[in-house]
């Protein structure tokens, strides 16, 4: 989805974002993106993990 954007597409969205936020919000908002993308990721890896033991007792059995 992301690869049809391209470079010019990607420097437009940038530069709106900056227009909107401003300069000052825009680190703010890089930080709250990247905690929750951290947070989503070590959920994910936590559920994964909890699933692959049920899947191998299953398979014993």
């Amino acid at each position: 989805m992301l690869s049809n954007i391209g470079i010019p597409g990607l420097i437009i969205v940038l530069v709106l974002a900056l227009i909107i936020f401003g300069p000052s919000k825009l680190p703010e908002i890089g930080r709250a993106f990247g905690t929750t993308l951290k947070e989503f990721k070590k959920s994910t890896r936590e559920l994964v993990s909890d699933e692959q033991p049920e899947d191998k007792k299953k398979e014993l059995l």
